[in-house]
């Protein structure tokens, strides 16, 4: 599984929170499974160029990219992405991802900034290149001293969900 994070693309930012969910991960002893591609450039072009090429040579199962949402005050998995009038949607189960986290809700709208652009270019590049891997885009809150706890607590709860979910897939293929 891989996992990306955003840099900062504000002034007055210190760091970006999916970059400090990451961080968090990394610094708890992190599972031999995931591997994380911190710090994508907030760029419409080379985030999604860094991380396809990422892609390409790590050719992982599941990609899970991260991107801070100032104005949201949970996690957000994100259903969709939107370019023009195509919508792309992940393959996962993000109501059962979702399902009975306290600090986890769903999303139909990726926004209209970076974050969209590279959901719709991994889910395009996947859907394309490696159609039995899959995509999800989480929206980190800005992380807080009184959301922290819960927000990692969910965040590592969705990766265990989402690993879980495609190795069941990956068995009922076999047979």
């Amino acid at each position: 599984m891989l996992v990306t994070s955003f840099t900062t693309w504000k002034d007055h930012h210190t760091s970006n929170s999916s970059d400090d969910l990451l961080e968090q991960i990394l610094q708890d002893s992190p599972p031999s499974w995931l591997q994380v591609l911190r710090r994508l450039p907030v760029d419409f072009e080379s985030a999604p160029q860094t991380a396809i090429a990422q892609i390409q040579i790590l050719q992982p199962r599941v990609v899970v990219c991260c991107g801070m949402a100032e104005r949201r005050d949970r996690l957000n998995l994100e259903v969709q992405a939107v370019q023009h009038e195509q919508v792309l949607k992940t393959t996962l189960d993000v109501v059962a991802l979702a399902d009975g986290l306290s600090f986890t809700q769903l999303s139909y709208n990726a926004g209209a900034f970076v974050c969209n652009r590279l959901y719709f270019d991994v889910l395009q590049h996947l859907q394309i290149h490696q159609p039995t891997s899959h995509a999800l885009f989480v929206h980190v809150p800005v992380l807080t001293a009184a959301n922290r706890d819960r927000v990692l607590a969910d965040f590592r709860q969705i990766l265990d969900r989402v690993k879980a979910s495609v190795s069941v897939s990956n068995q009922l293929a076999v047979r």
